[in-house]
């Protein structure tokens, strides 16, 4: 019986199994991160998914396109800066499709295309700037190789997101030279800190000997403060302190009447 059921069965086989195939062959699945371009005897159809979608076999072909970010690691690229120092300079560059019609129209293979013109650009960006901009300045360099990247690669419907220089390498030379630049930069800094201190300084003392003279006794108390600070150091120094209102005793004396005056004391 069952070998009947078969005998019925098998010339009909060759046509399931055809079926099947074709089956298989014209139903596709397109993740949410993906989108289908179709293609039906060779003419653009549109953009299909996500989700399961319906082709004929055959006649119709479908190029799958992530939407996803793409990160690419731009290799190391030997540039001459404009102060004529050679160094190799490598970056990181991010972009996604967001015309995946247009990234398989527009362009053959849209990823190398990105990849080599972002080389390009940042070649000609690094090559105009000098190299303490290219150490102390990035952020600008990478908004701008960011910019020239994103408008010429919008055609391909291409959304350059950022790009991030990573790595500078200079000669050792150049390295040197910029050790004993920045080590004459730390020795100016502190020239210029202990001449401010001294400055600020003399400024305090200039204001606090007009507030001293002002005030009588003032120079006395200081003075006496003064003393009594040198007492506690070891020292065989005798201090005769006298007190700072005797200047007012002679003012206005001429140095004879002053000597005279310090005979008639004595």
């Amino acid at each position: 019986m069952i070998i009947d059921i078969f005998q019925d069965i098998l010339p009909y086989f060759g046509g399931i199994i055809l079926a099947a195939g074709l089956l298989k062959m014209a139903v596709k699945i397109i993740p949410e991160y993906e989108r289908g371009v179709l293609f039906r005897l060779g003419r653009l159809v549109g953009v299909k998914g996500p989700g399961l979608i319906l082709i004929i076999p055959f006649i119709d072909k479908i190029t799958r396109i992530s939407l996803r970010i793409i990160v690419d690691n731009v290799p190391p690229q030997e540039v001459v800066t404009r102060d004529n120092v050679t160094c190799k300079v490598n970056a990181v560059l991010y972009y996604r499709v967001t015309d995946p019609d247009r990234a398989v129209v527009n362009v053959e293979h849209y990823h190398e295309a990105t990849s080599q013109f972002a080389q390009t650009t940042m070649r000609s960006v690094v090559g105009q700037a000098d190299l303490d901009e290219l150490l102390s300045e990035r952020d600008k360099l990478n908004k701008r190789i960011q910019e020239i990247v994103d408008l010429a690669t919008d055609p391909w419907g291409i959304k350059v997101t950022a790009v991030e220089i990573r790595d500078v390498t200079i000669p050792v030379e150049m390295q040197r030279a910029i050790a004993r630049q920045a080590e004459a930069e730390r020795d100016r800094r502190a020239v210029v800190i202990q001449a401010d201190g001294e400055k600020q300084a003399a400024q305090k003392i200039a204001e606090a000997t007009e507030i001293l003279t002002k005030v009588d006794g003032a120079m006395t108390l200081r003075m006496l403060r003064t003393i009594g600070e040198s007492a506690n150091q070891q020292s065989n120094t005798i201090l005769f302190p006298l007190p700072m209102e005797l200047k007012h005793f002679f003012k206005g004396m001429t140095p004879i009447e002053v000597k005279e005056k310090n005979e008639q004391s004595e």
